[in-house]
């Protein structure tokens, strides 16, 4: 029998060894197993577990022990060898203890040096990685369809009220860090530019390049790379705490659906807001870029807005509000697909987040770069 130092008001924890008669051992544990009663001699009681667990045909019995918590448990489950015995017995209500340890993820090992058979294992399991997300992508892209159609045969379905607080949230909220960065690029693109004109004598053309620049690609791209960290993220963060919280299981029990509720309401929300937030950051832009011009190259604010029509065809501003619509439904979608797959616990919720952020940057500027290319006979005189 082991015993450690404990409470008074703790029976101490307590291992009996018996033979069975077949030539086997019963082990029975009593008392409180606990980390207060376990106290300082931890150590020595786990040794004594794990050379009674060498015995592949002994019986556990755990029936007589008190009280147990999550430091008995594991220390049980390691002199186990993070398995379950094949004779054990113990309380129902322990039971709960032992179902999470065995279900627990564990850290992958660390695998040292450099083998082709590693590197193979490394880019199959990457390749099929991205090949679940895609296929969890496009099917939240099916869903959302599907309920998007059936919220326009019944109108009143519609969560408004829920739109309207991400329009806030996603737009409104960001207009002072838009019009800032916006402003300050347009300042920096229009000195940049300014010291090159004024070598060949080309100052006018500052109008072409600002308009062309900010409105077709700076403007957008900026816009969606900012609502992406900002809002992109925080989408991500609330549906991954409602995992973590376990809200998204009871909306599942409730019957209520996590696309019209959760997915909808955020994916038009962002449609609606970051084209208004791409006009916002246009002209934050386009105001800093004309300051600066007046500044280095004496053009008037008065000489830029009479050319600015002339030299910047309205498709332009068509083709970055059209890219604004498509950017916010992928930052809303993505954002979206992380946060429901984010898995309960705190490190999965840290790793959705971030990847939110990553892969929607990574989305906009491969979007941005097929416009560019499919629509590059577009908006030039």
């Amino acid at each position: 029998m082991a015993a450690v130092s404990a409470p008074p008001s703790q029976p101490e924890p307590q291992i009996r060894r018996e033979d069975a008669g077949d030539g086997s051992a019963r082990l029975l544990l009593a008392g409180t197993w606990n980390l207060q009663a376990l106290g300082r001699r931890a150590a020595e009681i786990s040794a004594k577990l794990q050379t009674y667990a060498a015995d592949p045909r002994a019986a556990w019995d755990l029936t007589g022990i008190d009280r147990l918590d999550d430091a008995g448990a594991v220390l049980l489950w390691r002199a186990w060898g993070a398995r379950r015995p094949d004779r054990l017995l113990l309380r129902s209500e322990h039971e709960a203890f032992f179902h999470h340890l065995a279900h627990a993820e564990h850290p992958p090992r660390r695998r040292r040096g450099f083998s082709p058979l590693n590197a193979a294992l490394g880019t199959g399991r990457f390749a099929l990685l991205m090949a679940d997300h895609a296929a969890g992508f496009l099917n939240l892209v099916g869903q959302v369809v599907i309920e998007s159609l059936r919220l326009l045969t019944h109108p009143s379905h519609i969560p408004w009220r829920t739109i309207s607080a991400n329009v806030y949230r996603a737009g409104a909220q960001a207009l002072g860090i838009t019009a800032m960065v916006g402003f300050l690029i347009g300042v920096t693109l229009s000195y940049l530019t300014a010291r090159q004109l004024k070598i060949v004598g080309a100052d006018i053309f500052i109008v072409d390049i600002l308009g062309i620049g900010i409105i077709r690609e700076i403007g957008p791209v900026l816009a969606a790379v900012l609502v992406a960290g900002r809002s992109g993220s925080a989408m991500t963060a609330q549906i991954g705490v409602m995992r973590v919280t376990q809200e998204l299981d009871a909306m599942a029990v409730l019957g209520i659906s996590q696309i019209q509720r959760l997915v909808l309401p955020r994916v038009a929300a962002l449609a609606l807001a970051l084209p208004l937030l791409v006009l916002w950051t246009d002209f934050s832009g386009l105001v800093g870029g004309i300051l600066a011009a007046e500044v280095q190259l004496d053009v008037g604010m008065q000489d830029f807005l009479l050319r600015l029509p002339d030299a910047v065809p309205v498709s332009n501003l068509w083709l970055g509000l059209s890219k604004g619509l498509v950017f916010g439904v992928l930052i809303a979608l993505v954002a979206c697909h992380l946060g429901l797959r984010v898995r309960p616990n705190t490190e999965s919720l840290g790793i959705g987040t971030t990847n939110s952020v990553v892969t929607s940057i990574t989305l906009v500027i491969l979007v941005d770069a097929a416009f560019a290319v499919a629509f590059s006979h577009v908006g030039f005189r």
